[in-house]
Formats: C-alpha cells, structure tokens, sequence
C-alpha cells in the first residue's frame, strides 16, 4: 500500500468542477470523482456549508481529506465529499455567504479563496489496502460506515446498480421492506442487510466476487424472494416487532419447510402476551428454529433468588453440596417451554457445574 499527500489549492479543486444533477460530480481537472457510487447524497445544512467557506476566507484549516487512487490514475473521494462539494458550489455561487455570492467578491477576495491549502491523503493499492486503511483513519468528518467503505474498495457498476435498488430516498427496496428493515437508505444499511442475507454473513466475499457484474438484478430478486416469503408465512404485518429480524437468514434456512401460517399467527399472538419474553422481536426466529435464546427469557430476580436460596439453606439440589449465592444459578423447575413461569414457586437454585449439566441435556 503506497500512501503520499498532496497539497493542492481551491482553486486545483474547483478547476472543472462539474455536477451533472444526477448524482455525478467532478473536480480537479476532471480527475477527481466527487460522489463515487457508493458515497452518500449531499447532507450538508446551509449553516455548515457556510461553515466550510468562512473557514477558509479566515484562514482557518479544515480537517484533512483522503482520495484513492484508481487504477487509471485518475481519484475518487473516500473523505471530504461534502466539504468538497460545498467549496465547489461556493465558487459556482450557487449560494451566498454573510449576503456576498462568490462572484460578488472583490477579484482580492475571491483570490484568497482560490489560493486557500487544502491537505489531502491518497491511498494506492490492493482492494484490502485500501479497506484496511480507510478503516484505520476511521474518517473524519462526516463518518463513513462499514458498508461504505466496502463500496469504496469494490466500486464498479454492481455496486453503482445496487445503490439504486437498495440505497437512495424512496429506494425499492425501502418501499418494498421497510416494514422489515431497520437503519437508513442513504447509511448503506439496507444495501449491507440484503447482501449479509444472500451471502450468509460473508458480505466482502460476495462484493468482491461480483464487484464487476454489470448489474445487482439478482440480488434485488433475492431481496423480493424474502419479503415474498414473510410476507406469506407471517400473515399479519407487525412492523414494530419485525423490524430488524434477520429475515433473509431465516429465509435461507427455512424457506422449504412446510409451514402453517395459522398457526404461527396463533404462536405469535400468545408469545406477545407472554410476560416472561422480553424480546417480542426474538418470536419469528424462535418458532422457525425452537431456539428458547432468541426470546430472552425473563430471569428470576435476585430478591426470588435470594429467599430460594435461603430455603434450601444454601444447597444445590441436584448435588446436595453448599455453595455461596454468587456461584449458583436461578433454574425453572418446570421448564419455561413446557409452561413453567418465571416465578419464585417455580424457582430451584443450582450449582454452576450442575447447571450446565442439566443444559446439556
């Protein structure tokens, strides 16, 4: 990985800046690719543009920006695309500070702008330099999350399709599964979510792999297959408790299970109103996969605990040895699956070894 700065001015960023109103933006002598397909959409409020540019006009340094090498030699933007772009439109006067456009600045002042020194990192190398080290510097500013990165590393048309199904306002897929989803389109979360599920958690692998697909069709088609597919087994729509289930790894673990959805319905409603789940979004992955640890089962208190304790005169009852509290575990008698509540006449206090044992049974 080879790592070097570059001291350019404003006046080197702004030469050919041009943005085409469709989400491409260059500068640096049409070098420079502003908005890669993975980066964001322009967030920036109106007070922190200004922000920027009175920073400069006082002299005043901004945060060091990282560009990345591309194999023509040309640059894409890693950080400081929403610096970048609020110079750009400053000096394009597409808006004004303290009452004063660009152009309406004396030639000395627009001057001083022009010649202000920006410090910029760049970064050549591999896929996995690259993401090792966009990790590292962790991003200033405006944070990039891990989904970000990884399109920076494996940008190219797949990753320029996917961003359109999966990662704008009013995207498909936030039309189609947002009932579903948790995070934001413009974050990249529904774009990580949907490759985490066809992948099986092993999203770098698979971006990589089709990093130079000319489109991401298939894994929109994917993405209709699992909501498809909820949609038909969990008859009735419960956002609040839905969103976030990972649904498309359910979906590849039981998507050919005969299943009975009124019946699951049923299910559903009794575990909501049971007092001892205490997470309600756990339910869906519990009755596809009988897994108790998905519901969080409420635990005994301590004061239950403690007068349990007291009464088996701090004894084990499986082993009959004493142990201190602290080295003992509150257990169903009768286990939580078979009707038992999570109540103190329903409580037995059991040494660590002998706890585990009855675990494993």
């Amino acid at each position: 990985m080879k790592i070097e700065m570059l001291d350019i001015t404003v006046g080197d960023l702004v030469d050919g800046y041009h943005d085409d109103g469709e989400g491409g933006v260059v500068g640096y002598h049409g070098k420079l690719d502003i908005r890669p397909p993975y980066q964001r959409e322009f967030i920036y409020k109106g007070e922190q543009r200004r922000a920027v540019i009175t920073s400069i006009f006082g002299g005043f340094p901004l945060n060091i920006m990282y560009w990345a090498v591309r194999d023509d030699g040309s640059f894409e933007i890693v950080d400081g695309q929403q610096r970048t772009i609020s110079i750009g439109q400053y000096v394009n006067s597409d808006f004004s500070v303290d009452g004063q456009y660009f152009h309406n600045r004396t030639l000395e002042e627009q001057g001083k702008i022009l010649d202000y020194k920006l410090m910029v990192y760049l970064c050549a190398g591999t896929h996995k330099d690259k993401l090792d080290w966009f990790r590292i510097v962790n991003i200033a500013g405006e944070k990039l999350y891990d989904q970000e990165l990884r399109n920076a590393v494996y940008s190219g048309a797949w990753v320029t399709d996917a961003k359109g199904w999966f990662s704008k306002t009013g995207c498909p897929a936030a039309g189609l599964g947002g009932d579903y989803m948790t995070g934001s389109p413009l974050r990249q979360d529904y774009l990580q979510t949907a490759i985490k599920w066809i992948s099986d958690n092993n999203i770098e692998d698979y971006m990589a792999i089709h990093q130079h697909d000319k489109d991401a069709r298939p894994l929109w088609e994917y993405f209709r297959a699992v909501i498809d597919w909820v949609e038909a087994t969990f008859v009735k729509k419960r956002a609040k408790i839905m969103k976030g289930v990972d649904w498309g790894l359910l979906y590849n673990a039981h998507k050919d299970d005969e299943l009975d959805p009124a019946w699951l319905e049923r299910e559903v409603k009794r575990l909501i109103l049971d007092d001892d789940v205490t997470s309600q979004r756990g339910i869906y992955p519990y009755l596809l996969t009988g897994e108790e640890k998905h519901l969080n089962i409420r635990a005994f208190t301590d004061g239950m605990k403690l007068r349990v304790y007291e009464r088996q005169a701090g004894e084990c009852v499986k082993c009959g040895k004493q142990f201190d509290i602290e080295d003992m575990h509150g257990d169903h008698i009768m286990p939580w699956s078979e009707g038992g509540r999570t109540s103190e006449d329903n409580c037995q206090m059991l040494c660590r070894p002998c706890n585990r044992k009855k675990g494993k049974q």
